[in-house]
């Protein structure tokens, strides 16, 4: 995946600015990849064409999928509260996560 074109990066905690939540980039799609049925369910469906992020949500056991213009970096730099973030990175540093199969 190249993520040039991607405004945040998988590891890179993040703040939704339409519902308040906090997150950690688990993976990015260059544009929205869920079904025609799942996207014209979502209740802003913001632009396609435009990168998506799979977000692991703080303090919850949710994943939601986000597109970028509804995102913003997160200021807190505290970690992330998941089941799944040990899982899938192997350490928060410097404000963000690095993932297992990064490192």
């Amino acid at each position: 995946m190249e993520f040039k074109q991607c405004k945040f990066r998988p590891g890179q905690i993040v703040h939704h600015k339409r519902y308040q939540y906090r997150g950690v980039v688990l993976d990015v799609d260059v544009s929205c990849q869920a079904t025609d049925d799942w996207y014209n369910g979502n209740h802003t469906q913001p632009k396609r064409n435009q990168p998506w992020y799979q977000i692991l949500v703080d303090d919850d056991n949710k994943a939601t999928y986000v597109a970028e213009e509804n995102l913003e970096e997160d200021e807190t730099c505290l970690p992330v509260n998941h089941p799944l973030i040990d899982q899938v990175f192997l350490r928060y540093k410097n404000g963000g996560y690095e993932r297992v199969f990064d490192a």
